[in-house]
């Protein structure tokens, strides 16, 4: 596998697992790491990622034709990413701004191949 895919899936893994992480911390108030359920998406989340077959092609999960995760877990995925996602800016603001770069470039790729 490329060098830049093994880059962008570490990036993507990373970005998720900040995102849990703010999220476990201000809903469900954690000093030290994350909750049992943070815990398990993460993990979750992270297995997903790492056997995703598009990672040369796709930007990001929501962008996919393909939706690997259970629903169960897309729906606590969506909670924290509704939630972290405005707040990246103010936690990570690299990340925040690398990630909606990236997302600005996917939707023009996107309206130009329609």
């Amino acid at each position: 596998m490329a060098k830049s895919v093994e880059t962008k899936r570490g990036r993507e893994k990373e970005m998720v697992s900040q995102m849990i992480a703010l999220y476990c911390k201000k809903q469900h108030h954690t000093k030290n790491g994350l909750c049992a359920a943070c815990a398990a998406l993460d993990a979750y989340a992270r297995q997903r990622s790492e056997k995703c077959p598009f990672m040369e092609t796709k930007t990001f999960c929501s962008n996919c034709s393909v939706h690997c995760y259970k629903p169960v877990m897309r729906e606590k995925i969506r909670a924290v990413m509704r939630f972290a996602g405005p707040r990246m800016i103010l936690y990570h603001p690299v990340a925040a701004i690398r990630h909606m770069v990236e997302s600005q470039k996917e939707k023009r790729r996107l309206e130009n191949t329609e």
